[in-house]
C-alpha cells in the first residue's frame, strides 16, 4: 500500500483493475480502510482520499465556511484521469461527501456505497426536528466545549461516547485519545459542509446511481435511522442491514463489513 503525496489530495493506493475509491468517516483518515484496502487490492485498484486536515492533506483554509462540493473536489481531483466505470465508498461524513461527488461526476461512476450517511441536511429538510435537534447539540459541544473553550478533551469523549456507544472513551488507550482529540479538529468545518448542504434528496434518487447500496445497523444513533429511512422511502436504491456494530462498524467490525462491501464490487 503506498501513500500519494503532492499537489493533491493525500491518497493511500494499492492494487491494479477497476478503481474503487475510499471516503473516510470524521475523525478517522484514509487508514480506517487498510483491512478493506487489503482484501480488494488483488482484484482492484483502490484508492483511499484523506479528506481536509486528514493524514497529508491540509486543513481547510478557504476563508469561508468548506462545503460538501470542497470535499468532494478531492474525491473528483483522486481520479486523476481515469477512464471506466468507478466504484465510489463512503462512510458517515465519506458517504454525503461520495453523494455529493457522484453528483458531480455523474455516469463516470458506477456503483456508489454508502455507508450510514451523516446526510444531517436531510433531516432539516425534512422537518425531523428531534432528531435534527441532537444533531445540534452534538454540533454545540465540538464548536463550544472543544473549539471556544478548548475543552477538547471532554468534546472528544462526548462525540466518541456518542457515535461509539457509552464507555467507549473509558476503554481508549492513552495514545489513542490523543490522535483521537488532534483528529476531531477538522470536525469544526465539517459541520459547515453537512448542515450548509442545500441539495434536496429529490436529486440525489434521481441523479445518482441506480446502482446504489445503503448499509446500515438498525441499532445505530437516532439520527442516522432517520436518515435511513428518509432514502428508503424516496429512492429505489438498494439496502442491506449489518447485525451488529453501530455507526463505527466499518472500523470495529470489518470483518462483518468488508464481506459485504466486496460482494456488492464483484457481483
Amino acid at each position: 500500500m503506498a501513500r500519494i503525496a503532492g499537489e493533491g489530495p493525500d491518497i493511500l493506493e494499492a492494487g491494479q483493475g477497476p478503481l474503487v475509491v475510499l471516503v473516510h468517516s470524521s475523525v478517522s483518515g484514509a487508514r480506517q480502510w487498510h483491512r478493506l484496502i487489503d482484501r480488494l487490492a488483488p482484484r482492484f485498484h483502490v484508492k483511499a482520499v484523506n479528506l481536509y486536515g486528514y493524514g497529508g492533506t491540509p486543513p481547510w483554509t478557504g476563508g469561508r465556511p468548506e462545503r460538501l462540493e470542497d470535499q468532494a473536489d478531492l474525491v473528483a481531483r483522486a481520479l486523476n484521469g481515469t477512464r471506466g466505470p468507478i466504484s465510489l465508498i463512503g462512510h458517515s461524513l465519506g458517504g454525503s461527501i461520495a453523494m455529493k461527488a457522484a453528483l458531480r461526476l455523474g455516469s463516470r461512476i458506477g456503483r456508489l456505497a454508502l455507508l450510514e450517511p451523516n446526510a444531517f441536511f436531510l433531516l432539516r429538510d425534512a422537518g425531523r426536528h428531534a432528531a435534527y435537534g441532537e444533531v445540534l447539540a452534538l454540533r454545540r459541544v465540538v464548536l463550544e466545549q472543544g473549539a471556544r473553550d478548548g475543552d477538547w478533551p471532554g468534546a472528544a469523549a462526548y462525540f466518541a461516547d456518542y457515535w461509539g456507544g457509552l464507555g467507549t472513551w473509558e476503554a481508549t488507550s492513552p495514545k489513542r485519545r490523543a490522535a483521537f482529540i488532534e483528529a476531531l479538529k477538522p470536525n469544526v468545518h465539517e459541520w459547515d459542509a453537512v448542515l450548509g448542504e442545500r441539495t434536496p434528496l429529490e436529486s440525489y434518487a434521481a441523479d445518482l446511481p441506480a446502482d446504489t447500496l445503503v448499509l446500515h445497523d438498525p441499532a445505530t444513533v437516532r439520527p442516522i435511522r432517520e436518515i435511513v429511512a428518509l432514502l428508503q422511502a424516496h429512492t429505489p436504491w438498494r439496502f442491506e442491514t449489518l447485525p451488529e456494530g453501530g455507526h463505527m462498524a466499518p472500523l470495529t467490525h470489518p470483518d462483518v463489513v468488508n464481506p459485504v462491501l466486496e460482494q456488492f464490487l464483484i457481483e
